[in-house]
């Protein structure tokens, strides 16, 4: 009489095990060991976002006409690392900024955050050895261990949202505005900085403006959003 209720219980057992290998190696983005399709742009900028009869310079600063980026958005399957140091206003608003846009678009998103300033270039190399798609930076204090990073990682495409890098090499984009513009230690604060300005509807834009300047193929470019 007990040879039905073992058969049954093991049939059980088995399809408990089938269900969990399944569910863990489906499509829920945390498995960043395994290739996935090469990112694209999904839609297209709009007019004024760079003139096209003058493609900029590398390290060239553009001014785009507001919205002008909004019609574009990473392709499913988008990787990033956050990289963040710092619990300032400004920060937290970018940190808030990158969140809620990865969370509209389905971007598959990591975040490395950092406590310690020994610790800026180490985390730095941390976020790369993830292999995201795209680094994206946010808080003053990261910059000067960015400099010293990105050049050895040509490969991988950052972006600094509300500062920028002084000499930056192609794979390396900013979004900035009169109100930040940090770029770094050695260069000082700006004189027009202001921590108001970092209001979420502007870090929102610079989020989504500097996103679909990597995903177009603009980058090593810094992107001006006085205007959005």
């Amino acid at each position: 009489m007990r040879r039905p209720l073992l058969a049954a219980t093991a049939l059980a057992a088995a399809v408990v095990l089938a269900t969990a290998v399944v569910t863990g190696c489906g499509g829920d983005g945390d498995d960043w060991s395994q290739p996935h399709p090469r990112p694209s742009a999904v839609g297209a900028l709009g007019a004024g976002f760079v003139d096209p009869a003058a493609s900029p310079a590398p390290e060239a600063t553009i001014t785009p006409r507001p919205g002008s980026w909004s019609g574009v958005r990473p392709s499913e399957g988008y990787r990033v690392v956050l990289l963040t140091a710092g619990d300032d206003r400004p920060t937290k608003a970018l940190v808030a900024a990158v969140r809620d846009w990865a969370d509209r678009e389905q971007v598959d998103l990591r975040t490395e955050t950092v406590t310690d300033p020994a610790d800026m270039v180490h985390a730095a190399d941390r976020a790369i050895a993830m292999k995201p798609d795209l680094v994206v930076s946010a808080g003053n204090d990261l910059i000067d261990a960015l400099a010293t990073v990105t050049p050895n990682h040509l490969s991988q495409q950052f972006l600094v949202v509300g500062a920028e890098l002084a000499e930056p090499t192609h794979n390396v984009t900013a979004v900035d505005w009169s109100g930040a513009s940090f770029r770094g230690e050695g260069l000082g604060m700006s004189s027009t900085y202001d921590p108001a300005s970092f209001t979420a509807a502007r870090c929102a834009a610079a989020v989504r403006a500097g996103t679909a300047a990597v995903l177009s193929g603009w980058t090593g470019i810094v992107v001006w959003v006085d205007d959005f």
